[in-house]
Formats: C-alpha cells, sequence, structure tokens
C-alpha cells in the first residue's frame, strides 16, 4: 500500500528483455534502499513492484506479461526518468490517498494550460474507468496522488501545484503522452458492491 506522495525521482539503469518479460534496474536517486530488502515493493511510476536484488544505490524489479500489458513499463528505455515510493509503513503520514500499485489502465494527456504558477492537465481516461472518477475525489497518475477537479464526457482535469512539479516527473510529460492512471480504491469497491 502507498500514499502516492512520491519520495524521490528514478533512472531506469538497465533494461534486460526475456522473451515474454523484463528485468529493470533502477537507480533509486535520493531514495534510501537502506531498509530496503529482497520481497519488498516499490512502487515505480505507479506500478507496484517486488524487490528481486539490490546493488548500490540500485533496486532491481521483474515486469511480468501482465504488467507489461496493463502499464507504460513496456516503453520504459535505458535513462528515462521514473517516479518512486516505497510501501506505506503502519507508523506512517497518510498526506495522499490509499494508492495499492495496482495499475487499472492508461490516461493520455490531452492539454496542459499554466495557471498562475500551477497547470491544469486534462486527461483522457477509458471510458470503463471514467465511471470511477468524482470531482474532488483522489486519482493516482504515475504513482502521484493528485485531486480531481472536474469530470466530462471522456476526460478529467487536475492541478499540477510548483511543488509536485519539482518533486516528481510530471514537468516532462507532453501533450499525447501516456501515464499509468489507479483509480480511487474506495471507489472501486462501492462500485463492486453496487453491481452485487
Amino acid at each position: 500500500m502507498f500514499t502516492g506522495i512520491i519520495q524521490a525521482v528514478g533512472q531506469i539503469a538497465h533494461v534486460q528483455r526475456f522473451a515474454e518479460d523484463v528485468r529493470f534496474d533502477i537507480q533509486a536517486g535520493t531514495l534510501s534502499l537502506d531498509d530496503v530488502k529482497l520481497g519488498d515493493s516499490i512502487a515505480v511510476n505507479g506500478a507496484c513492484l517486488t524487490v528481486v536484488d539490490l546493488k548500490e544505490n540500485i533496486f532491481c524489479v521483474d515486469a511480468s506479461v501482465h504488467t507489461l500489458e496493463k502499464t507504460t513499463l513496456g516503453k520504459w528505455q535505458h535513462g528515462q526518468k521514473v517516479n518512486l515510493e516505497k510501501c506505506l509503513q503502519l507508523q506512517s503520514y497518510l498526506g495522499g490517498h490509499l494508492v495499492t500499485g495496482h495499475v487499472d489502465g492508461l490516461a493520455q494527456l490531452l492539454e496542459k494550460k499554466v495557471v498562475g504558477r500551477a497547470e491544469e492537465l486534462w486527461w483522457r481516461l477509458p471510458q470503463d474507468l471514467l465511471g470511477f472518477v468524482a470531482v474532488k475525489g483522489s486519482i493516482a497518475i504515475d504513482g502521484i496522488s493528485l485531486t480531481v477537479n472536474d469530470v466530462q464526457a471522456d476526460r478529467m482535469n487536475v492541478t499540477i501545484i510548483p511543488h509536485t512539479n519539482e518533486r516528481t516527473t510530471l514537468a516532462e510529460v507532453n501533450v499525447d503522452d501516456w501515464l499509468n492512471i489507479e483509480v480511487d480504491l474506495i471507489a472501486r469497491y462501492v462500485a463492486r458492491w453496487l453491481q452485487k
């Protein structure tokens, strides 16, 4: 479980492609790996990944076929910057919202507009996920906990404050880029309950 408050920006140090899956070596940047052990979870651009090897300031993760199909991981390249967050500990502050790291799908950036010192970003979401998105609700985009400002027929809007732009990879995202999204955990369970 994560909060969506990004702790560091790392970088893809090595990509090893196998027949159907991929191993990534990720340089942790300012994220301390002192308390990380094999089997721990780290959210990388919002995808919950298991640490399978540790080197000096580098952790390694494997991405299965399912993960590669559901996320942007299949397009990751050497040198790419990524958002990092270690899993939540029970004594941690919950500054964002409950994020599982189980990516639901992809969102496409449609528009980026400067408003004062902030940026308004409009995203196109798959129709089957828009029903889980509500005004003033939470959504995780590439693992970043964000508040939804507006929801329309095929899109939604969030505002990015300067602090978030400085401490995540969002400043480098361009119109037409695709990012990982995870809808709010509570919305997902409420919808399932209503189906029953």
